[in-house]
């Protein structure tokens, strides 16, 4: 029986079937071709030319200010410049960063056991505790330090006796409490008040899962708190107790009106004798914006240090975010030209 016929096409078996026609070559060029021009195309950030206006006026009248603190003869920066490293103002100083090192950290230590009253499950501890913080909040500071110095009208002695032993010993108030150990008991207690809620906060702001988890594995609760809570919470504590450090340091120049020889009062003796008032507050200022400066640095580095692991990637530090603005300066100044 014989094949159906098969339509002859006039090519030859091994020949290759025709190209697509012109037209629809170009049809599909268009599709791919604006998305790739577009693609190649450099990105240009939108342009704020207000910004450096902005930041040109600022400039410009914070160096208006300082040309004008820098001449105005009424300074007297060469006292100042003479004063800066007097002996009795370096005492001072020294006498300002001792307070402030101690009572922050005792502060803070009599803070940290008052918080965890307060949170215990105890009455009667979470009631002094808030007691106590209650009454040093409300009361300002130089009421608290005037009633400590002057202690010994209330109490003129100290004295520890047993029932049915007679007394051990006793001393007088006025010669065991002087103008130092008043300003530190007066500063502990004050700052200790504020410590608590500070840790406090920060305690709470731990999340829930992290005890539960913790309890499940058997741990006590000091070790839950020294070794779980305490390091999550110095994220939330440090900004806080960076303040309170701060603070202190400056609060200590209200110390000066219990005679106690701080910076401040160094300052002050200075200039009652040469009633040059002007230039020694300046000298006192400006070891007060140095050392705070020195504080604020360590908070920085500490924050950065207790924020590991919260998050992906370090904040840069200041020095890295100076080199990356210099060298996008310099890229936007090769690329202008």
């Amino acid at each position: 029986m014989a094949s159906p016929a098969v339509p002859s096409t006039g090519l030859p078996p091994t020949s290759k079937p025709a190209a697509a026609p012109a037209s629809t070559a170009a049809a599909a060029a268009p599709a791919a071709g604006p998305s790739a021009e577009l693609a190649a195309l450099p990105v240009v950030p939108r342009r704020r030319p207000w910004r450096y206006v902005s930041g040109g006026l600022a400039l410009l009248a914070a160096g208006l200010v300082l040309r004008s603190v820098a001449s105005n003869p009424a300074f007297e920066w060469s006292v100042v410049g003479s004063y800066l490293s007097a002996p009795s103002v370096l005492r001072g100083l020294l006498l300002t960063l001792w307070l402030t090192a101690a009572v922050v950290a005792l502060g803070f230590a009599l803070g940290t056991l008052l918080a965890v009253a307060r949170l215990s499950d105890n009455p009667v501890l979470q009631s002094l505790s808030w007691g106590f913080v209650w009454l040093f909040r409300a009361t300002p500071l130089l009421v608290q330090l005037l009633l400590w110095y002057n202690i010994g009208a209330l109490y003129p002695t100290l004295s520890l006796s047993l029932p049915f032993g007679g007394e051990l010993f006793s001393v007088k108030t006025v010669n065991l409490l002087g103008p130092v150990l008043t300003t530190l008991i007066g500063l502990t207690l004050h700052e200790a008040a504020f410590a608590a809620e500070v840790v406090r906060s920060g305690v709470l702001s731990v999340d829930q899962g992290q005890l539960e988890a913790a309890s499940s594995l058997g741990l006590g609760r000091a070790r839950v708190l020294r070794r779980i809570v305490l390091p999550q919470a110095m994220r939330a504590i440090l900004p806080p107790a960076g303040n309170m450090l701060i603070g202190t340091l400056k609060g200590t120049a209200v110390i000066s009106v219990l005679a106690v020889h701080d910076l401040l009062f160094s300052v002050q003796v200075i200039y009652n004798q040469t009633y040059q008032v002007i230039p020694l507050l300046l000298v006192a200022t400006l070891w007060y914006v140095a050392v705070t400066s020195v504080l604020s640095v360590g908070q920085y580095y500490l924050e950065r240090y207790f924020a590991r692991g919260a998050t992906r990637e370090l904040p840069p530090t200041p020095w890295q975010r100076a080199r990356t603005g210099l060298l996008r300066l310099r890229a936007r100044t090769v690329a202008g030209r």
